[in-house]
């Protein structure tokens, strides 16, 4: 009952409202139903997205409108009257300067920075000089802050270049050595000293010993430099760890032939890491796989390994070539390559026949 009732009294009211929008009251009509669709609107959204240009719009028609309709915006009157207060404080505010220094190109800053990559040796001042010889004036400080932001030392190194870039620059005057060791079937240990060239990759077994002494380490140097012979004129530093075995003797030996001994820093194995590299190559690729009776047996195979590590195995510093390549083959035919097999089969030997 209460239902129909509603029902009727709402039918009567849209009834007279249609009787009213045909009398010309249809823009009234149009405002009841736009205010009852705010009111929707404000249900649903409780805090409205506006653009700088909406409040631009509704802050200059609620000068338009008397203060009473205010009601009708979705927005408070004091949130009103700040943007008006906005506008007008952007309408008399004239441009002006950010103080302090003018900011630094993007070109120059990017400038500053490559010189100091390409020259590590030079300081900031050093670096502005250039800059002032290319023709940017820029202050020294501004130099230093665009340094250190990037994390650039603004200073010059004064220690000399690091172990890796001096390895890089002198790799083809330096000759490394070490000692590695090999346990038998019987639980021995044999240590065996090689030297390897930084440049070639080339591998020199100079000797392997139960109980080496540093009388049977220098008497072993000696052996090497008469195989090199022409050879280690060439040759300017020798890199080596402090092993105690290296006595002053082994030392006075190369530094007689013009060969300045380096001495690696304490406990810092990568300093000397192309020995290194080559202990890892030498125990996975030969000594791990096989079962050692004794130095002879140990001396005869890594003579042969030594060999085709010298002379076949490729290496990705070499272009994946050998230190010492065979001559090439003119005929590269896939039924011409040859397999030789190599410490009894445990590595393989490809080449092209003749």
């Amino acid at each position: 009952m209460a239902a129909s009732l509603v029902y009727l009294l709402l039918r009567q009211i849209l009834q007279m409202l249609t009787q009213f929008a045909r009398d010309g009251g249809a823009k009234d009509v149009e405002l009841l139903v736009l205010r009852h669709q705010v009111a929707v609107l404000r249900r649903q959204v409780h805090r409205p997205d506006l653009q700088p240009a909406d409040r631009v719009v509704l802050a200059a028609l609620s000068r338009l409108l008397p203060r009473p309709p205010w009601s009708a915006f979705f927005v408070t009157p004091a949130t009103l009257l700040g943007w008006h207060r906005q506008l007008i404080a952007r309408h008399w505010t004239y441009p002006h300067a950010r103080p302090g220094r003018p900011p630094v190109d993007r070109e120059l800053r990017e400038l500053v920075l490559r010189l100091a990559a390409e020259n590590p040796t030079w300081g900031h001042r050093r670096v502005q000089g250039e800059l002032a010889r290319l023709g940017h004036r820029i202050a020294a400080s501004t130099v230093w802050k665009i340094l250190h932001q990037a994390g650039v030392d603004p200073a010059p190194r004064r220690t000399g270049p690091t172990w890796q870039q001096f390895l890089t620059a002198q790799a083809h005057t330096i000759l490394a050595c070490d000692f590695f060791t090999v346990d038998t079937v019987l639980l021995k240990r044999i240590y065996v000293l090689f030297f390897i060239e930084l440049a070639t990759r080339q591998v020199h077994i100079v000797g392997v010993a139960a109980h080496p002494t540093g009388a049977w380490v220098t008497q072993q140097a000696r052996n090497l430099l008469l195989d090199l012979d022409e050879h280690a004129s060439r040759l300017r530093f020798l890199l080596r760890d402090r092993d105690t075995k290296f006595t002053a003797a082994f030392d006075v030996v190369f530094t007689a032939a013009g060969i300045d001994v380096l001495r690696t820093p304490p406990q810092a194995p990568k300093a000397n890491a192309f020995a290194e590299r080559w202990v890892g190559t030498v125990r996975r690729e030969c000594t791990d796989r096989i079962l050692i009776a004794g130095e002879r047996h140990l001396l005869r195979v890594l003579t042969e390994y030594t060999e085709h590590y010298n002379r076949h195995r490729p290496h990705q510093s070499l272009d994946q070539q050998p230190p010492n390549p065979p001559p090439p083959v003119a005929d590269l035919g896939v039924a011409r390559v040859r397999r030789r097999p190599v410490l009894g089969g445990l590595i393989n030997e490809y080449s092209q026949a003749a």
